[in-house]
């Protein structure tokens, strides 16, 4: 057998398994991306229309506008921010603010005229904070009209422009975590 006929059988062989190879890496992207789509994400949060847990531990008395539940972490940039924009919202007529910390407050938000709460470990499992900032809206009767992560300044902003006027024109409308209603 001459070099050329066995560089000829080998390159062959190379090819075939690198068939092979990319064959099966095909299948998988296809079974991985099949299952990917088939699969619904998860939402964080809890599901609007739910009991609010620890609603009269939170508004001892039943508050007379929609509870927006902050919640925060002191070493958080984009919770400070956040924090700023709700405290130029007090005074806002049809708004009460609570703002949770798992642990201990962050100094700025001692000096807010906000209602800060500090070691709510508890309150961020059962009301599923996966990540802050994230803000969970309840009406006066203690259920979630929507719950979700806030991305920045503007998306509170956004959050409390839909509380004034939301879909349907009522202010006790259940409103899911992307807007629409439930």
């Amino acid at each position: 057998m001459s070099f050329q006929t066995s560089a000829l059988i080998l390159s062959w062989i190379a090819i075939l398994l690198l068939a092979f190879t990319v064959s099966g890496l095909v299948r998988q992207v296809h079974a991985l991306s099949s299952g990917a789509v088939r699969r619904r994400p998860e939402s964080v949060g809890l599901r609007p229309g739910a009991p609010a847990p620890g609603f009269a531990r939170l508004a001892p008395v039943p508050p007379a506008a929609p509870l927006v539940l902050l919640f925060l972490e002191p070493d958080c940039g984009t919770c400070t921010e956040v924090l700023a924009e709700a405290s130029g919202h007090v005074e806002r007529p049809g708004l009460e603010f609570r703002v949770l910390y798992r642990d201990t407050p962050s100094a700025q938000a001692a000096g807010l005229p906000i209602t800060v709460l500090g070691g709510q470990a508890e309150l961020f499992e059962r009301y599923d904070a996966l990540a802050t900032p994230f803000a969970t809206v309840v009406d006066r009767a203690g259920r979630v009209l929507r719950a979700g992560p806030l991305g920045s300044r503007a998306a509170l902003r956004r959050l409390l422009d839909d509380i004034d006027s939301p879909p349907g024109g009522s202010p006790s409308a259940v409103t899911t975590n992307q807007g629409g209603r439930a």
